[in-house]
């Protein structure tokens, strides 16, 4: 069987997604179109399809909450925003993404010295 980088670079975008949410609604609340907006101008390609069920599970869990607010363009937007356990949640994510960064960048420099 060929390798296929393309799978395993889908299955990290997947693993990071959670986390790149988080990042976007910690300094403030967000639209779900405004989420995707920044996700891809960070290069990480993101659909509605993906993105909804997502946020739903995260508000589920109790990282999320939203807030309706009305729009001069249409109907009510659904704007999410952290919750106190989300915020705890990110601070843990981010401890466990240096240690990742960390490692990575040990086994990739191991060689050099």
């Amino acid at each position: 069987m060929p390798f296929n980088s393309d799978k395993i670079k889908s299955q990290m975008r997947k693993g990071l997604l959670e986390y790149c949410i988080m990042l976007i609604l910690h300094e403030q609340s967000a639209y779900s179109s405004d989420i995707i907006s920044l996700l891809k101008n960070a290069s990480m390609i993101v659909v509605e399809g993906t993105l909804y069920p997502l946020l739903t599970r995260l508000k589920n869990d109790g990282l999320l909450s939203y807030k309706w607010v009305e729009s001069t363009q249409g109907p009510p937007r659904k704007y999410y925003s952290l919750t106190s356990e989300g915020k705890r949640a990110l601070k843990e994510l981010e401890s466990s993404w240096s240690g990742i960064i960390n490692t990575i960048n040990h086994l990739k420099n191991r060689n050099e010295k």
